[in-house]
């Protein structure tokens, strides 16, 4: 079953009201991400909100990925923004493809 996309209206929306939307702020972030970086070598995490994978690469179909960003979720939406640097939060990557995370963001278009 595939999953219900966020619409960019909806994302928008919930990017401007994060202190009520921050949830569907970060799922569409991380969805907008997913897109716009196919493959499945590195995860980015933002619990409680979800996980995607990304970055063409070594493939990863089951456990923990060889590669994971994860973050807290303001500071997510930070870096996706492009309001915070990659290098504040360069210690939460780690594995193979860390180090090309730091070119997914910020997201262009957000």
């Amino acid at each position: 079953m595939a999953r219900r996309r966020i619409t960019h209206e909806q994302g928008r929306e919930a990017l401007g009201n994060l202190e009520q939307e921050l949830a569907t702020a970060v799922r569409y972030l991380l969805q907008e991400l997913e897109i716009a970086n196919p493959g499945k070598s590195l995860e980015i995490r933002v619990p409680p909100f979800g996980a995607v994978q990304c970055l063409e690469g070594q493939v990863h179909r089951r456990g923990t990925p060889p590669s994971v960003l994860e973050l807290e979720p303001i500071e997510f939406v930070e870096l996706c923004l492009g309001e915070r640097s990659f290098d504040e939060i360069a210690q939460k990557a780690s594995g193979v493809m860390a180090n090309q995370a730091e070119g997914l963001f910020p997201l262009s278009g957000n």
